[in-house]
């Protein structure tokens, strides 16, 4: 399958975190490996802002590790979070300022038996196979090679397909730190998203 369409350019990324969060709702994500193409509809994005952000990889300062949040935006921070899932975000600001956002979940467009066969899922729910941020990558054939990764390129990448989500937003999940922040936002009819609150979050 060709190239879905062009990258969303830089510009989109040196914008305010939460703006980029939003919009990132509803676009395409895109992998185009050796072993295939794989792409699916962004549904779930969690934001990470700053130095005062406890829940943030920047909050204790500059390191060699998460040097990627500090720019340039619009590329790939990738890390192994407790030495098991790789995660990938989307570095957003101006450069120097450390932020991203943290894909959390998509819904399966193209390449299912390329996701299937890296989750070793021969069956089960389609939309399971992307629902969150550990699985996204280990489906996508996303590591640590793609850290740093420009996501203006042509390999790893994000498409506007045109498709208008309506979103709800809640506190991030999965941290113990900065769980006030309302910055996870989701597409609010998706079956494909990670985690639904009772409360009707």
């Amino acid at each position: 399958m060709p190239t879905l369409s062009h990258p969303l350019p830089r510009s989109f990324y040196v914008r305010p975190t939460l703006d980029v969060a939003r919009e990132l709702v509803g676009k395409v994500l895109v992998h185009e490996s050796l072993s295939g193409l794989t792409a699916g509809i962004v549904v779930e994005v969690e934001a990470y802002i700053g130095e005062d952000d406890p829940a943030c990889h920047a909050s204790t300062g500059f390191t060699r590790r998460n040097a990627p949040l500090y720019g340039p935006p619009g590329r790939a921070y990738v890390y192994l979070n407790y030495g098991v899932h790789h995660l990938v975000n989307v570095v957003t600001e101006r450069e120097g300022l450390p932020a991203a956002v943290l894909l959390r979940a998509v819904e399966p467009l193209h390449g299912l038996d390329l996701m299937r066969r890296r989750r070793n899922s021969s069956a089960g729910p389609i939309n399971d196979l992307c629902r969150g941020p550990g699985k996204l990558s280990q489906a996508f054939g996303i590591s640590i090679s793609q850290n740093r990764e420009d996501f203006t390129g042509q390999r790893l990448y994000i498409s506007d397909y045109g498709l208008i989500r309506q979103v709800t937003w809640t506190s991030r999940i999965g941290i113990r730190v900065g769980v006030s922040r309302r910055w996870r936002c989701y597409a609010s009819n998706s079956l494909a998203v990670s985690l639904l609150l009772r409360a009707g979050l």
